[in-house]
């Protein structure tokens, strides 16, 4: 690990933030953020989504601190300070999904490395909620997990559907899946789209500290992304959905008015979950925790609570099990 950039004039993160340089196990260089070290009450592990970085979360973090926690965030592989991963440096690319597990194993190593306090949760939002589902399927060393607006699927007209998946595995076959998907291109969301129309967020000052964040460093942008990720993603969110519930408590949060994931998928993944609870934000967009100061404050709070709860909870679990077997005599 060797220390790498961390933008604190934009990030508005606790003091005392520090980055570094990792490597995932197929060389692909990653940046790793992390606030607030010397936590006492465990490690909130922040999966961003699609197009996001690490200063992105600075605000959420100081919460997390204020509430004993800390955090480390990670830029995906083809984002952020990360390596690209095609001459189009604006371009969202995956080779394959399953890339990104590579990424959260190098992220947990360094975790492990930091000797970050435990116990761990998880926080996952947008695609970082596909990629970290896959995770915790796979055994994710996490006491909790909680999910914003996860991508388990993605939003568009059934008609649609036939449509993206031809194109997006047509495009492998003819050597185009660089190319960006239709209707996107190589700008950054909030740097294009008015406030007015925007389907993030209802807080104007929030949706600015994100356009400020990339007037500020050009470098973390990212623009729409390439027909290659969208048949990875249809690819992956479609073998989830086959795939049986994870053992863990489980914290879903999603707005009533998104409309980039696809929320049924959400709903019915959440009506299966044993002991897990969907949370609806009554007019939130797919950003529901950087959404107004009240909502965003109570969502942070809650997740607070449930991560705090929910070890106890299991610590408590465990000891009653345990007191229970027979001791040797």
């Amino acid at each position: 690990m060797h220390a790498a950039p961390l933008f604190d004039d934009v990030a508005q993160g606790p003091e005392g933030g520090t980055a570094w340089w990792i490597s995932a196990s197929d060389g692909v260089r990653l940046r790793v953020g992390l606030w607030n070290r010397d936590a006492k009450g465990g490690t909130v592990l922040l999966f961003p989504g699609r197009t996001e970085y690490i200063e992105k979360y600075g605000r959420a973090a100081a919460h997390f601190a204020d509430c004993g926690y800390a955090t480390l965030v990670l830029d995906w592989r083809g984002q952020g300070l990360s390596d690209r991963l095609t001459t189009d440096a604006m371009a969202g690319h995956v080779h394959e999904f399953a890339d990104y597990q590579r990424d959260v194993a190098a992220m947990v190593e360094a975790a492990k490395r930091l000797d970050l306090p435990r116990p761990w949760h998880l926080l996952a939002h947008s695609m970082g909620g596909c990629i970290g589902l896959r995770a915790v399927m796979q055994g994710l060393d996490v006491q909790t997990c909680a999910f914003s607006s996860p991508m388990w699927g993605i939003h568009m007209a059934q008609a649609l559907r036939p449509v993206a998946w031809s194109l997006s595995w047509g495009s492998r076959q003819l050597g185009m899946s660089h190319h960006y998907a239709p209707g996107t291109a190589g700008a950054h969301y909030v740097l294009e789209e008015p406030f007015e129309t925007n389907k993030l967020t209802n807080d104007r000052e929030m949706y600015d500290y994100m356009a400020q964040q990339l007037r500020a460093h050009p470098e973390l942008g990212l623009g729409g992304p390439s027909l290659r990720w969208l048949h990875e993603a249809l690819k992956e969110t479609r073998d989830l959905a086959r795939a049986p519930t994870p053992d863990l408590p489980c914290l879903t949060i999603l707005g009533s008015d998104e409309q980039i994931v696809d929320v049924p998928r959400v709903i019915d993944r959440m009506a299966h979950w044993p002991g897990g609870h969907l949370e609806m934000v009554p007019g939130g967009r797919h950003e529901t925790l950087m959404d107004t100061p009240d909502t965003r404050g109570r969502l942070l709070c809650q997740l607070c609570d449930f991560y705090g709860g929910a070890w106890r909870a299991s610590a408590t679990d465990r000891a009653s099990r345990a007191s229970a077997v027979p001791q040797a005599r």
